[in-house]
């Protein structure tokens, strides 16, 4: 026997009665059909064809499917559709632009899910309606410019030294990186200045670049006025003065990245590093002796070899070459990528000519993994023509090559001419474990120069600097990390070598590193080789001379303590050099206080032939209004203590906030009222205490999640939403606004006139707060309240008539802290 009638699921509302019957029992029917959920705004995930596209405040309405069930259906206007890429010109029917509400069925097989649970809204539309992207691409018009803003990076660093004997001297010294800027709209004014003080009082100011900068959106480039550097892919970068626009690979989807380089070395004591790039100092900070890597280096906005000078603390000094290696030029088939330059040459040393000149460069790509590329420089003692191609292959990596034409006419001598070739090969290899590598070879004819070498002949003083430039001959570079598997371990290798033709000299940089872990335990060993490499590019010091050649090796452990202290570490260092020199040293090294904010760490060593003890103690604390370090370091002829502090500070509209040294694209949180709360992964960042915090590194042209962390709210703070996204320009300070409701917390047992509870599933909503959301009111007229004022006025509804809505006037009483959350009844007339 089979029925032809179903009964629908149906809840006696007066099931929730206690005690006495209610008058105006709330309408569960919503709950009863298929929707579940009463209508209303709701902040969802909003998902196309699987594709997250964005977080947003949506208004759902009940509405009947084809089947005559009603269900939950989202309110998305035909611009929100537009934005999320579908073609709306097609369909006429979805409404006009301006519409609130598109009608979705006007494409065919289109259709939305939204699942409550977990606040998920997907739209499921035919691919030929939706227009192609490149995975991950987000549209031009979402991109957001940012606020009008004020920001200064600084980082100031100095140390003092303080001798035993008198094999020293006392000294010390100082060193301050200054980078401000301006934001107005799309324009981005930054400047980058140094100042340096050394043992003898001496200050020097130098100013790396000064310079306004925007994009250009229709034609993914970036145009800068003022000082920068050119693009090193066709030819050598040349820092200028002057005008520059060229294309942004980051304004497209799924660009390459470019290639910055990790600075390694291995201090046999207590040294100082410095680094130097095309003359400036870029860099100098402080290490303990062993094995040490530098990754944090601020971007100078070119290209060029960095110089690495380690000062130890017994005076002498190492010195190795890093190449700044660029990869094989190549686009995706039918992209141009471009540069125009013009300007004058700009050199750190003050005696050279500021001579005009012009660049340009082109880089197209072709069909079957072909590219070609070229470009001219011009001046009136320098012109030169490159040409090039390169090739994907696949499975074998890429690889590119060119030739440049070079004229040249040096200072007070006859022109010359000659060729450079360059070829350049590079390999991910994700199934061998190669994570990166870079391999380069150039060779230069004896009459080339490149427009560098020939302007800086033009110069002020006597003309024995011709004498001592050197001429490029030969040059090979390497650069290879290698995971062998996961159990032996990791491998890397770094190489620069190169030789002149008029001179004998060869400079040569060296370094090899191994390092495994096992149970926890972590070792290491490393080796550099470093011979005639100077800071001084054009240099030839030693000629004539034994040149000088330095060999380092270093083996390093390091042992978990968690079993007596948590977040600790032991280590043990091996540092032997040429001459003979070997140091042995302990010391334990660790994180500390809420999100590990701070680290430090204690070392003690002794070394052979009369080095004698050595030791330091040093510490790093990254908070809220930036970050401080600071340590002390002794040997046998000296001992010296280091500190230093850096961040950032953005002035804005609402008042000056400060925060940890700033990228080149941040974001601003803005969540007043709200201090101290956490911003989830962001070590050290905290919200102020108005409730503002800088999130120092953000993407540009790609979504960036910026959350804070409920866990760490105060207790008379609540978050309508703790998440946002923003996609924000280069250079942009963009805004992420937060909603804080600030007060004191209740659970209100809403009684009316009669003595008896308000109805279950009443909704409350809070007079002041003026939100569209409201709190449901639970069992026998409880309601759990946030944010309220000391005093005010609740409105509870449950029903569509005059008769089912009453108003609550409440007074709480006033707490020192806010700990606590106040039981109380509120009398609804």
């Amino acid at each position: 026997m089979s029925f032809g009638a179903q009964a629908r699921d149906v809840f006696n509302p007066l099931l929730l009665e206690v005690g006495a019957p209610q008058q105006g029992v709330t309408d569960l029917s919503v709950f009863e059909e298929g929707a579940g959920q009463p209508p209303g705004i709701y902040r969802v995930d909003i998902f196309l064809n699987n594709d997250q596209f964005d977080t947003r405040n949506v208004e759902f309405s009940l509405q009947k499917d084809a089947q005559g069930k009603e269900t939950l259906q989202p309110c998305l206007s035909v611009a929100m559709l537009h934005e999320m890429g579908v073609k709306t010109d097609l369909y006429p029917e979805l409404g006009a632009k301006e519409a609130k509400c598109a009608k979705l069925s006007a494409i065919p097989q289109a259709s939305t899910d939204f699942r409550f649970n977990d606040q998920r809204l997907l739209v499921s539309v035919p691919q030929l309606a939706v227009s192609q992207s490149a995975r991950g691409a987000v549209p031009e018009n979402q991109w957001d410019n940012g606020i009008v803003a004020m920001l200064l990076n600084y980082s100031l660093s100095g140390s003092n030294s303080y001798a035993k004997n008198g094999q020293s001297s006392d000294s010390n010294s100082q060193y301050a990186n200054l980078r401000p800027g301006l934001n107005i709209g799309p324009w981005r004014l930054r400047n980058y200045t140094t100042w340096s003080r050394d043992s003898n009082g001496q200050d020097k100011w130098d100013t790396v670049y000064t310079y306004a900068a925007r994009s250009i959106n229709a034609l993914k480039s970036q145009l800068v006025l003022g000082d920068s550097s050119s693009p090193s892919d066709v030819f050598d970068s040349v820092p200028f003065r002057g005008a520059q626009l060229a294309s942004d690979d980051d304004m497209m989807p799924d660009s390459l990245k470019g290639y910055a380089p990790v600075v390694r070395g291995i201090a046999r004591t207590n040294a100082q590093v410095v680094i130097r790039q095309n003359g400036y100092v870029i860099y100098q900070s402080y290490v303990a002796p062993g094995a040490f890597e530098i990754t944090d280096m601020y971007p100078t906005g070119g290209s060029g070899d960095l110089y690495v000078t380690i000062k130890e603390a017994d005076g002498s000094e190492q010195k190795l070459v890093i190449p700044y290696a660029s990869l094989p030029v190549l686009q995706r088939e039918g992209r141009l990528k471009y540069s125009i330059t013009g300007g004058q040459y700009r050199s750190y040393d003050g005696s050279v000519d500021e001579t005009p000149f012009s660049q340009g460069t082109a880089i197209y790509g072709l069909p079957a993994g072909f590219t070609a590329y070229g470009g001219g420089q011009f001046s009136s003692h320098y012109q030169s023509l490159a040409l090039g191609a390169g090739k994907n292959l696949g499975d074998f990596g890429a690889v590119s090559a060119d030739v440049t034409q070079a004229w040249s006419t040096l200072q007070d001598q006859p022109k010359d001419s000659g060729q450079s070739w360059r070829a350049r090969y590079s390999k991910n290899i994700v199934q061998t474990g190669t994570n990166f590598a870079i391999a380069g070879y150039r060779y230069s004819t004896s009459g080339y120069y490149s427009l560098q070498e020939v302007m800086d002949t033009y110069r002020d003083g006597p003309a024995s600097y011709l004498q001592q430039l050197e001429r490029p001959r030969n040059r090979s570079e390497l650069s290879i990390s290698q995971n062998l598997t996961e159990a032996l371990g990791t491998l890397s290798l770094s190489w620069v070598s190169e030789d002149y033709w008029n001179s004998d000299r060869t400079m040569r940089s060296i370094g090899a590193g191994y390092s495994n872990s096992f149970n926890g335990m972590s070792y290491g060993l490393n080796y550099s080789y470093n011979e005639n490499s100077t800071a001084n590019k054009n240099g030839v010091q030693g000629r004539g001379k034994v040149y000088d050649r330095d060999q380092v090796f270093s083996f390093n452990l390091s042992v978990p303590m968690s079993l007596f202290m948590p977040n600790t570490y032991a280590s043990y260092n091996l540092n032997t050099s040429k001459n003979g020199n070997t140091t042995n040293s302990v010391g334990l090294n660790g994180m500390a206080l809420e999100g590990n904010s701070l680290s430090w760490g204690v070392q003690q060593g002794y070394g052979s032939q009369g080095v004698g003890y050595t030791g330091n103690l040093n510490a790093d604390y990254r908070g809220t209004y930036g970050e401080v370090n600071g340590g002390y370091s002794y040997d046998r002829n000296s001992q010296r203590l280091n500190y230093g502090v850096q961040g950032g500070l953005v002035a804005h509209e609402n008042g000056v906030t400060l925060g940890q040294p700033l990228g080149e694209t941040i974001a601003l949180i803005a969540a007043p009222g709200a201090h101290g709360v956490d911003v989830d992964n962001q070590t050290g960042v905290k919200t102020d205490w108005r409730g503002y915090a800088i999130v120092p590194y953000t993407t540009p042209y790609r979504r960036n999640s910026v959350q804070l962390s409920t866990a760490t709210l105060p207790d008379d703070v609540d978050l309508t939403i703790n998440n946002q996204n923003v996609v924000p320009t280069r250079g942009a300070v963009v805004r992420a606004n937060f909603k804080a409701s600030v007060g004191q917390r209740a659970l209100m047992t809403i009684l009316r006139t009669t003595g008896a509870p308000v109805p279950f599933g009443a909704m409350v909503t809070n007079q002041a707060q003026k939100t569209a959301q409201g709190a449901i009111v639970g069992d026998a007229g409880q309601v759990y309240l946030t944010g309220l004022a000391d005093s005010g006025a609740l409105m509870v509804k449950w029903g569509s008539s005059s008769q089912e809505q009453c108003q609550v006037n409440y007074t709480l009483a006033k707490q020192t802290t806010n700990a606590g959350v106040q039981v109380m009844n509120g009398l609804c007339k």
